[in-house]
């Protein structure tokens, strides 16, 4: 049994968080500055395999209509390519939202425009973790 990691797929950072063991808590949080996606979908099995991840979530931004876009497209194939470069079980997660919030998580806390864009990412990550560990405790 590994942890789980999830990725907030960004153009040029990418957010990222990994469970602790036992699957109940963020165990930490980085950002990824990669702008190409060959390379971040290697750096990630990279980080995955370090850290005994068994499943990784990677955000998938639909529209607040549940349509999808752009970004979307763009996860889809991000997907793909951490498949074929021999990632563990990727799932594709509903992520509406989830940089909205951090923003407003950040701003509450504080932060300045500069350090919540240093950061934001990594929170939004953190944030589509813990929607996936509270589905795993509902089920």
């Amino acid at each position: 049994m590994g942890r789980i990691m999830a990725v907030d797929f960004g153009d040029v950072r990418t957010g990222v968080a990994v469970s602790d063991i036992s699957k109940t808590l963020v165990g930490e949080a980085f950002v990824i500055k990669e702008p190409r996606m060959e390379h971040l979908a290697e750096r990630i099995v990279r980080e995955a395999t370090e850290r005994g991840v068994e499943k990784i979530i990677l955000g998938y931004p639909k529209n607040m209509d549940g349509s999808l876009g752009e970004r979307a497209e763009k996860s889809e194939k991000l997907k793909e390519i951490l498949i074929a470069s021999g990632a563990p079980e990727v799932i594709l997660w509903d992520e509406r939202r989830t940089t909205i919030d951090a923003h407003r998580i950040l701003f509450e806390s504080g932060k300045n425009a500069k350090k919540r864009k240093e950061t934001v990412d990594a929170v939004a990550a953190t944030l589509i973790l813990e929607g996936y560990l509270n589905g795993l405790r509902l089920l």
